[in-house]
């Protein structure tokens, strides 16, 4: 069965993808976020040529063909494109055969952990701590992640203090019994970022997310081997060498790739593979509520070697306003502090019409 016609719908934010098989089958994928639009564009000039023709259910290799006919451009924005054609081509066929992608990949519907995982650093320590446990109370969260310094800091806090603040306020709010995350963004030295990851060892905090800039792979890897937490990474990178050099040096503990950026589910099971034949888990990155942390959800239950829990923004409006509006319905209702993956045929979500007769359309056909 044929891909015939591939369709863009986009914002400089998002950008959905709809794949129309020659029998009339479709399914709905996205690009990933940010700059959606020179993306989309990106995917009609060079994947879309690529894929129409090619089979829509087993479309494995035509996703390794596109990396090979593009050799001349790894990195991120063909991998952000490449994931609008695979995750919308999961979606078809999960409509084809009537089962959740999560059991297509060789799981099954139903709950997963969540972590409530904070975007913020303009925000007072005691704020911080204040939301958490709203959120703790309201949902049922038992593992939250907030941040320290500055996104590629040099050593620079996001204000004087506010790291030595923030650690032990928001821990000694949340107290025991919870899992205490937190993120460095790539802020610092690995003379710094051991120093950072003492506190939160002294704290009770068990993970230290990207602590050192992520293509400083030796960097991080220092901090790992001073340090007893869990030092996880790799949310940025998109290309299999970039794994290859994080796992052979050991510099991380929990592997993180981000559905979108490393160009759809076919290319992350990869990295799930390569983590699992080196004994190292799997959280991946999925910081925003539009479909990276639905395809998260359902890649978490089918892989031998998930992480502890699923990453789930907890920013609303305010932070993200390009998620007002995305899909009908609530997909992301967190009780007891679990997502839940139903047994809905794709990924078990509709885009909002409403949504899609504002953005900006484009058509690639056979």
């Amino acid at each position: 069965m044929k891909i015939v016609r591939l369709e863009t719908f986009t914002t400089p934010f998002v950008g959905f993808v709809r794949a129309t098989a020659e029998d009339g089958s479709q399914g709905w994928g996205q690009v990933s976020t940010y700059q959606a639009d020179i993306t989309c564009e990106i995917f009609h000039r060079q994947v879309a040529p690529h894929a129409l023709g090619a089979d829509a259910l087993d479309f494995a290799d035509t996703i390794r063909r596109i990396y090979e006919k593009e050799h001349k451009f790894p990195g991120s924005y063909l991998r952000r494109a490449q994931a609008g054609l695979d995750t919308a081509l999961w979606d078809l066929r999960g409509k084809v055969e009537g089962k959740p992608v999560a059991s297509l990949i060789g799981g099954s519907p139903g709950r997963v952990r969540a972590y409530a995982s904070s975007m913020k650093r303009d925000i007072t320590p005691e704020d911080e701590a204040a939301r958490f446990l709203r959120l703790r109370d309201a949902h049922g969260f038992t593992a939250f992640k907030w941040r320290v310094g500055a996104e590629c800091g040099r050593d620079q806090d996001e204000w004087p203090g506010r790291t030595e603040a923030v650690i032990p306020v928001v821990s000694k709010a949340l107290g025991d019994g919870v899992d205490k995350l937190v993120d460095g963004n790539s802020c610092y030295s690995p003379a710094r970022a051991i120093e950072v990851g003492q506190m939160l060892q002294d704290h009770g905090i068990g993970h230290f997310e990207e602590p050192c800039p992520y293509w400083e792979v030796d960097q991080t890897a220092q901090v790992r081997a001073a340090l007893s937490l869990d030092v996880a990474g790799g949310e940025q990178d998109c290309e299999f060498s970039a794994w290859q050099l994080m796992i052979e040096h050991r510099a991380v503990d929990i592997l993180q790739p981000d559905i979108l950026y490393m160009g759809g589910i076919h290319r992350t099971l990869e990295v799930c593979r390569m983590g699992a034949a080196a004994g190292l888990p799997v959280t991946p990155h999925a910081a925003n509520l539009g479909l990276v942390t639905m395809a998260t959800m359902h890649l978490l239950r089918a892989i031998p070697n998930p992480g502890k829990y699923l990453e789930f923004s907890i920013e609303g409006l305010d932070y993200y306003p390009w998620q007002d509006g995305l899909f009908l319905g609530d997909p992301y209702r967190i009780e007891d502090g679990h997502a839940t993956v139903t047994d809905a045929p794709g990924w078990g979500i509709e885009i909002n019409p409403d949504w899609l007769a504002k953005a900006a359309y484009k058509a690639s056909a056979l």
